[in-house]
């Protein structure tokens, strides 16, 4: 299937590594021209490297939390790309922990970067897209069904999802599409972190494998391929929606 992705520009937050590299990995070997960022300026470097750079890819350091980092990558975005066709909003995943064990610390600087630092991207973006633009949000399988020991997640996942619902129902009439993925266990450095933590990663991982229908850890490959089908104009009728990319694992419909 073509994706008509063909000479596309898109920004994409979180994107150096994991989820968000997939997704400009699966842009661009379709034909479209990304802008990846990241708070760390080596790995975007190294991303934009190995995505073949320009001009296919561009690159720029950014940390959402800051407040003044919205307004820089979108204009950063229209002198790289010129017309920004879309935005993937991945950023990284808040402290883990249970919710009495969590410090407020913890949660306000997880505001910040999870819930506030992407709205005002929005908000700063929008502005400046037109007709046929997408929005993708990535969150977690935790917008439905909680998950263990990622309290933070767990609340402010959800809120983000229904954000993005509101914002399908805000845009459409201009006919700009809004949606959010809803990943699983996928072989991320994040996954490995989470196992880590749990003082033994090899049964952690047995656990999570037998809990998903398909008895197996996502690829990274696999869900960026789904988030450019969500960009792009073939998806074009699909606004409003909360995809899971998790094997079967989420239980609800």
């Amino acid at each position: 299937m073509d994706l008509g992705l063909g000479g596309r520009g898109f920004l994409l937050t979180g994107a150096s590594r994991g989820l968000g590299f997939a997704t400009a990995r699966a842009l661009v070997d379709d034909g479209a021209r990304v802008l990846v960022s990241s708070r760390s300026a080596d790995s975007v470097d190294t991303a934009v490297a190995s995505l073949g750079g320009a001009p296919a890819a561009f690159g720029t350091s950014a940390d959402l939390a800051d407040a003044d980092a919205a307004e820089r990558l979108v204009t950063e975005a229209h002198e790289r790309l010129g017309q920004v066709d879309g935005l993937l909003l991945s950023v990284g995943g808040p402290a883990q922990g249970p919710v009495l064990e969590t410090s407020e610390d913890d949660w306000r600087a997880a505001v910040e970067s999870v819930l506030l630092g992407p709205l005002r991207l929005v908000r700063a973006l929008v502005p400046h897209l037109t007709e046929g633009a997408s929005i993708v949000f990535v969150l977690s399988t935790s917008v439905r069904q909680p998950i263990r020991n990622l309290a933070i997640s767990n609340a402010l996942r959800p809120g983000l999802a229904m954000t993005a619902k509101a914002l399908a129902d805000e845009l459409g009439p201009r006919g700009i599409r809004v949606n959010g993925l809803m990943p699983g266990s996928v072989a991320t450095d994040r996954i490995a972190e989470i196992e880590a933590a749990s003082g033994d990663p090899a049964a952690a991982r047995a656990r999570t494998e037998a809990a998903i229908p398909l008895r197996r850890m996502g690829e990274p490959a696999e869900f960026g391929r789904t988030a450019a089908f969500l960009l792009s104009p073939a998806a074009s009728f699909v606004t409003g929606a909360m995809v899971p990319v998790d094997g079967g694992a989420l239980r609800a419909l």
